[in-house]
């Protein structure tokens, strides 16, 4: 394989972690649905989707959580408790700051949400260290759909195997090979450095 010219992450579940159970408590304390019913309700609703494709804005958004969760409190506080999810992966996070070091430019390629984004930009300094953004509310379409990644290779410039891409999706890894990108499924930050290091990205 040709060495890659730039690099891909995902957020979630990559340089992220994050726990929907940490706002459905904080929501359905506020409201009237059960925790357990408004965890499923969040993992369940196409509300979500519609805010990660840019079809529903925050407010339209949590307007329609009122109305499903009968939540009490004001937009700024549940922005808060619906944000207030995420933990840095550190292992990851060094990974990246390596290869930006190394001047490797590297993007963020996320299915997010501007409530989720302005948390993260806001808590976690690393974010600030890439060279770009594709960012499914602002493209309008959500990975493994292929206009996402043709985003990607309009922003950055590359197409390919000049492009090294990692997402813990089997399906959104799966989409980004079918168009010739280089690809490593994150299970673990061990496996994950392993491949970074077999494809000669450090030394």
């Amino acid at each position: 394989m040709s060495l890659p010219k730039i690099i891909a992450f995902d957020l979630g579940k990559v340089l992220v972690d994050f726990d929907y159970s940490i706002a459905a408590r904080r929501i359905a304390a506020r409201g009237t649905m059960g925790v357990k019913d408004l965890h499923s309700f969040l993992g369940q609703s196409p509300l979500l989707v519609e805010l990660e494709c840019g079809r529903l804005t925050r407010q339209g958004f949590f307007e329609e959580m009122q109305r499903a969760t009968g939540f009490r409190g004001a937009l700024d506080e549940f922005s808060g408790f619906f944000a207030d999810i995420f933990t840095e992966m550190p292992e990851t996070i060094a990974l990246h700051a390596e290869l930006h070091r190394r001047r490797i430019p590297t993007y963020i390629f996320s299915n997010t949400n501007d409530i989720a984004v302005e948390h993260v930009r806001r808590n976690f300094p690393f974010f600030a260290n890439f060279d770009g953004y594709i960012l499914s509310y602002e493209v309008g379409v959500m990975k493994p759909e292929a206009g996402i990644y043709e985003a990607l290779e309009k922003l950055s410039g590359r197409s390919g195997a000049e492009i090294l891409y990692l997402d813990d999706r089997p399906e959104n890894v799966a989409a980004g090979s079918a168009r010739g990108w280089q690809v490593i499924l994150h299970e673990t930050a061990e496996k994950t450095r392993a491949a970074v290091e077999k494809l000669g990205l450090l030394e």
